[in-house]
């Protein structure tokens, strides 16, 4: 634990390269969860409106043609379109247990 170049901190001084990296990873991660924060921000919205209009919690068409889009944007991206798939997912799922609640509210 004493070797500097395990540290995990993006300042590390023992390798300048390495903690360039990492500062753009520590912001990336942070701009991430800023947009996550929004896009439930806005879901939330989405829930409260789909309670007062009595609309289900889920749209499974309109989940799966998301699903599509992003596993599409995915491999335009050169990213792992089975990992974009699981990401989007879990997401999708968390509004709907969101929506849920509202309904019940």
């Amino acid at each position: 634990m004493n070797n500097p170049r395990s540290d995990d901190t993006a300042g590390s001084p023992a390798d300048p390269m390495l903690a360039g990296f990492r500062r753009s990873i520590d912001n990336i991660d942070a701009a991430l969860i800023h947009m996550l924060a929004e896009r439930f921000r806005i879901t939330q919205a989405v829930g409260e409106y789909k309670a007062q209009a009595q609309l289900p919690p889920a749209d499974p068409s309109r989940e799966e043609r998301q699903i599509q889009r992003l596993r599409k944007l995915a491999e335009e991206a050169d990213l792992d379109p089975e990992f974009s798939e699981k990401f989007i997912r879990f997401v999708i799922e968390e509004v709907i247990r969101h929506h849920e609640r509202a309904r019940r509210a």
